[in-house]
């Protein structure tokens, strides 16, 4: 298991470090303990975390409502919980 990712019941719970302000939304590895997010949103009304949300469910395939951000509305250091995660959602996360 790693430390940014565990299952938690039927769903996969998250750790993400993001970046927002950056010049395009990407998976730039891991950082800290969290998987490292850029995004090109800024941090500013909530618009980071809606492209957050918004990247997390594309990437992982889910509809947008799957994907409910738990904790640090205003921290870079935010928790994720994704319900109805496809198996393997670790390596699509990572890009593998």
């Amino acid at each position: 298991m790693l430390d940014w990712w565990r299952v938690d019941g039927g769903s996969l719970a998250l750790v993400v470090h993001v970046q927002p302000g950056a010049k395009q939304t990407e998976v730039a590895g891991l950082h800290g303990g969290a998987l490292k997010i850029r995004l090109a949103a800024p941090a500013i009304d909530g618009r980071a975390n809606t492209a957050l949300v918004d990247y997390v469910a594309r990437r992982l395939g889910v509809p947008r409502a799957a994907v409910e951000l738990r904790s640090g509305q205003k921290s870079r250091r935010k928790r994720l919980l994704v319900t109805g995660a496809p198996a393997g959602a670790a390596r699509l996360l990572l890009g593998g």
